[in-house]
């Protein structure tokens, strides 16, 4: 029966004033009155034995079904009717009958116990009158307000379909788009490439020229060193004061090796030391070059092994701070001339880099550098708009295949999302998302799950949502909750529980649940008896 149902019911109630009372037996409802005849014999109701009518409600048990002591307490299952003229009528057990409390609004069931009951049955009526009356209101309310949601969705429908053919129209041509410019790119990053190389080329021949040019004065400058008597010619001799070309690595430069390194020569001139160059130029030390200074050379790990070292020995862990804060500062102070020495070394190094450095690339090559990269990024910029756009197609496409209702009215819950704060936790529903829940006072977010389908009766699935699969529990299931929908003016979660472990339960108020109110007539059999 809906609240407006009711509602009516309980009204024409109270507008006729005071009841008439129909004679029946203690106890019997009006729909039952046919069978408790004064003047006829009773036949229990489940047609097992007949008695005299003086038997009924005489305080003993006939019937096994209890239906002849409808008003005592005689039969363990009996039931007692309450009239309860103002408010709804209802069935008691027939054990509190006379049992000293007041379970009957209008006092009934206490007529022989001496109890000092009160007829509420009017105030319990006006009650229920005023939350019927609240809840038809926002039945009604709710239900004005699903109208516009349903065209909001019907219109929002058309819009967003509307949309996705214009968005895959506009789409066709900016594909064409895309490849016409890929064709302009590619064929602009055709002649860049061949100029790139062209330019490189040149720059790696230009700097073979340098190298050898280098490597020449090297050479002239080696042989003069290595010509000590100034003669002209180098000899195995001369040769010999340079013990880094040793060849076995033995630290000695024999005379033979020395000989092998001429080419079986006893003195080469400067023309043969051309061929001689190539097997020594890697070893070779220059006497006018000095050697780098040792610590430039160490690694910082090496200065820190004798840390190490001390730490292997069994010294008190005292001692050991010790050595290592006296490390630490030598180390400080390490660094700080290690600061000192790099520019005098490398400054040479760097002078050469710079000496090598590809040049900057001519007018015609940096101008097909610069086509090239423009077509790059218009090819770039409309690529990523196709990618966009194919984005905000499938993401239209995904809202329009949901099933928001018969008519569309839960689609205002789209991309929305809802809370409830409790005491511990903060709890948010997104529907046709996801369900998740966080700490209060901070931690992380726990999935109670994501959108799985509409479960509710067949009648009106659309009455229940569940969202499963969870962050899994502690040797448990996976988390799910059911949420449940009831009708409201605003949307809202009202409620969170956790009915089983790992199973949640969510109330949420919607006008979307809200049916039309019934303004059908009530005709008189239809009120409820008096």
């Amino acid at each position: 029966m809906t609240c407006l149902h009711l509602l009516l019911t309980l009204g024409f109630a109270v507008s006729l004033g005071t009841p008439v009372e129909i004679q029946r037996p203690r106890g019997v409802p009006l729909t039952k009155k046919q069978f408790y005849e004064e003047n006829k014999p009773f036949t229990c109701l489940d047609g097992s034995r007949t008695i005299p009518f003086d038997r009924v409600n005489d305080d003993y048990c006939d019937c096994k079904d209890g239906s002849d002591e409808p008003g005592t307490a005689a039969c363990p299952n009996g039931s007692f009717h309450c009239t309860n003229a103002g408010y709804r009528p209802m069935f008691i057990p027939s054990s509190r009958i006379n049992d000293g409390i007041c379970d009957c609004c209008d006092t009934t069931d206490e007529y022989n116990s001496g109890a000092k009951c009160e007829n509420t049955c009017k105030e319990l009526g006006r009650k229920e009158r005023e939350v019927l009356h609240k809840m038809a209101e926002i039945t009604k309310e709710g239900f004005l307000l699903k109208r516009q949601l349903i065209e909001e969705a019907k219109k929002g429908h058309q819009e967003k379909q509307s949309k996705v053919t214009d968005m895959q129209e506009n789409k066709k041509q900016l594909d064409e788009k895309v490849e016409a410019l890929r064709t302009v790119k590619e064929t602009a990053e055709q002649p860049e490439k061949e100029a790139k190389e062209r330019h490189l080329k040149a720059w790696e021949e230009q700097k073979a020229a340098i190298r050898l040019e280098k490597d020449k004065a090297k050479m002239a400058e080696a042989f003069l060193e290595l010509d000590d008597d100034a003669d002209g010619f180098v000899s195995v001799s001369e040769l010999q004061s340079h013990a880094e070309l040793d060849p076995d690595a033995d630290g000695t430069l024999t005379e033979i090796e020395a000989q092998g390194l001429l080419g079986g020569a006893e003195q080469v001139d400067t023309s043969t030391f051309e061929s001689v160059w190539p097997k020594i130029k890697d070893k070779y030390h220059s006497e006018s070059q000095p050697e780098e200074p040792a610590p430039v050379e160490t690694p910082p790990d090496e200065v820190k092994e004798p840390v190490v070292d001390n730490d292997s020995e069994p010294y008190p862990e005292d001692d050991i701070s010790e050595e290592e804060d006296e490390d630490d500062e030598d180390e400080d102070d390490y660094h700080e001339d290690d600061d000192k020495a790099p520019p005098t070394v490398k400054t040479p190094e760097k002078s050469d880099e710079d000496d090598e450095a590809m040049p900057p690339y001519d007018a015609d090559t940096q101008a097909l550098i610069d086509a090239a990269q423009k077509a790059r990024d218009d090819f770039e910029e409309a690529e990523k708009a196709l990618r966009e756009m194919d984005d905000q197609i499938r993401n239209i496409e995904k809202e329009l295949s949901f099933d928001f209702g018969p008519d569309a009215e839960f689609t205002y819950l789209y991309n929305q999302c809802y809370e409830l704060t409790t005491s511990e936790y903060i709890y948010r529903l997104c529907p046709f998302n996801r369900v998740s829940q966080k700490p209060k006072f901070g931690g992380s977010e726990t999935n109670l799950g994501t959108w799985g389908s509409w479960s509710g009766p067949e009648n009106n699935k659309y009455l229940l949502m569940k969202y499963e699969h969870g962050t899994g529990c502690w040797q448990g299931p996976n988390r799910s909750t059911t949420v449940k929908l009831t009708c409201g003016k605003e949307t809202v979660v009202t409620s969170t529980s956790e009915p089983s472990r790992c199973e949640y339960l969510m109330e949420f108020t919607t006008p979307a649940v809200c049916q039309e109110p019934s303004n059908a007539d009530l005709s008189p059999h239809d009120h409820e008896e008096l």
